[in-house]
């Protein structure tokens, strides 16, 4: 991806990195963010300004210098746009960004066939339709629930019965443009790192409920990954040992407790006819007995989540996101219940930040694997 970020190594690139992702920023305070001198600063910053990279913009309207008020420095978001695609068993969703994941586009396409090159020809289709929207497109993100290799490979994909698909590859032949691929809650938490809830903190959790159960963590302002990121994990915790088993036979796992098909499932059954997650919520809300017990229920284990989260990884905050993320609203009185009753009545105040579970919002994540792979130079 040749640009005028890959050249930049050093302080140079770091200068370029904090203003993009915290930026506006003056000069003052990017020395002082850095530890560099005002002379080392300026030496660094003024090669980056005259390259167009990171331009000067009006101080703002609080500034309260004396004198003639210094101008901080930006990048121009719309310098570059990014293509991020989730996918799921069944849709393809896209989003357009901008440099600093600001989306201007969205669209969704089914899948009605699951085979990797009809997918791939959806995937390429969807990229069109965003890239007429106007600006040229630097590099596609792509999502997917499952493990993916090298930002290329995705290795297994359990919705969309995949294993060791070259899908960057596939799409790059298809579209012309530089794909990667990645994780979606690993995708996720980099846009919540970034550009979201995350944004300077050194030391956060994210946990997504909906077709699966996700977690991701950020230490030290760094990412935690592993080559077992996509197994779903801690989708194998146990919350409740009087819970009902998974598909795994784990009895009252994360996965049997707090993904939307098991909550589906448990209401279905209780009710004797077929409801979908939005309706076992809207009837909890109204007072049904039994979706209101087994949503209870679902509070509580994913209290317990949170909990064993926040005590094994001391987070500053955890952040609560995916499509099934309503339940927060609905059941916070017994999440917030069996989070007081797992924490030590000592521990800090643990903040809870509750992120829109659209796919629009995965596919964002998606988007920020590409700006992060164009930014950094990674392959």
């Amino acid at each position: 991806m040749a640009s005028s970020w890959t050249p930049l190594s050093g302080p140079s690139h770091a200068i370029a990195l904090d203003v993009l992702i915290n930026g506006p920023l003056s000069r003052a305070e990017l020395s002082r963010r850095l530890d560099l001198s005002a002379a080392s600063l300026t030496r660094l910053a003024r090669p980056l300004v005259e390259a167009g990279l990171l331009i000067e913009v009006d101080p703002h309207n609080g500034d309260t210098h004396i004198g003639r008020p210094e101008r901080p420095l930006d990048v121009v978001p719309t310098s570059h746009h990014f293509i991020g695609i989730k996918l799921t068993g069944d849709a393809a969703y896209g989003v357009m960004t901008t440099l600093r994941a600001e989306e201007v586009a969205s669209a969704r396409m089914p899948l009605t066939d699951r085979d990797p090159q009809v997918v791939c020809a959806v995937i390429a289709e969807l990229v069109s339709r965003l890239a007429d929207s106007g600006p040229a497109v630097t590099a596609v993100g792509i999502s997917v629930g499952g493990q993916a290799a090298d930002h290329a490979v995705v290795t297994a994909a359990p919705f969309l019965h995949w294993a060791d698909v070259p899908l960057a590859v596939m799409v790059e032949d298809l579209t012309g443009l530089p794909t990667v691929v990645e994780n979606d809650v690993i995708a996720l938490t980099q846009a919540e790192h970034w550009f979201g809830a995350g944004r300077g903190l050194g030391r956060f959790a994210v946990l997504t409920v909906g077709a699966g159960v996700g977690y991701g963590l950020v230490v030290g302002g760094h990412q935690i990954t592993s080559p077992d990121a996509g197994l779903g994990l801690v989708g194998h915790v146990p919350l409740d040992p009087m819970g009902p088993i998974c598909f795994a036979g784990h009895r009252g796992c994360s996965t049997a407790m707090l993904t939307m098909p098991s909550i589906e499932a448990a209401a279905s059954v209780a009710l004797r006819r077929s409801v979908d997650y939005d309706e076992v919520l809207d009837l909890a809300v109204a007072g049904d007995p039994a979706a209101g017990r087994i949503v209870a229920d679902a509070g509580h284990a994913l209290g317990r989540l949170i909990a064993l989260a926040a005590n094994l990884t001391m987070p500053e905050q955890v952040v609560l996101s995916g499509e099934g993320v309503r339940l927060v609203d609905v059941a916070r009185e017994q999440i917030d219940e069996a989070l007081a009753a797992d924490r030590d009545p000592h521990a800090s105040h643990l903040h809870l930040e509750v992120r829109p579970g659209t796919f629009a919002q995965w596919a964002r994540g998606a988007a920020v694997s590409a700006i992060q792979t164009f930014v950094l130079g990674q392959d």
